[in-house]
């Protein structure tokens, strides 16, 4: 199951970066960092659940390659993401 659609337009109503913005890599990243951890959560109780466990591998790839991006584009802009979402790099 997928994140709600509050929680969503909540995500990105907070990293937006200006009206009416979801595709900025920001907005991207924040999403998917939010479906990362609703799916690692579902994958603790439900170990064997394989499928899951590829969707999750390829939405870090995913979010991986955005932030990869955003470091090329815009320095800054990456730092304080990674600030914000508490993102290990």
């Amino acid at each position: 199951m997928s994140v709600s659609a509050h929680r969503k337009a909540e995500t990105i109503g907070k990293h937006q970066t200006h009206d009416g913005d979801t595709g900025s890599p920001e907005v991207q990243v924040a999403l998917l960092s939010d479906r990362i951890s609703h799916l690692t959560e579902h994958l603790k109780n439900n170990h064997k659940d394989h499928h899951s466990r590829r969707g999750l591998l390829k939405m870090v790839g995913q979010r991986r390659a955005l932030l990869d991006y955003l470091k090329r584009q815009s320095l800054d802009r990456y730092k304080k993401l990674i600030e914000v979402l508490g993102l290990r790099r």
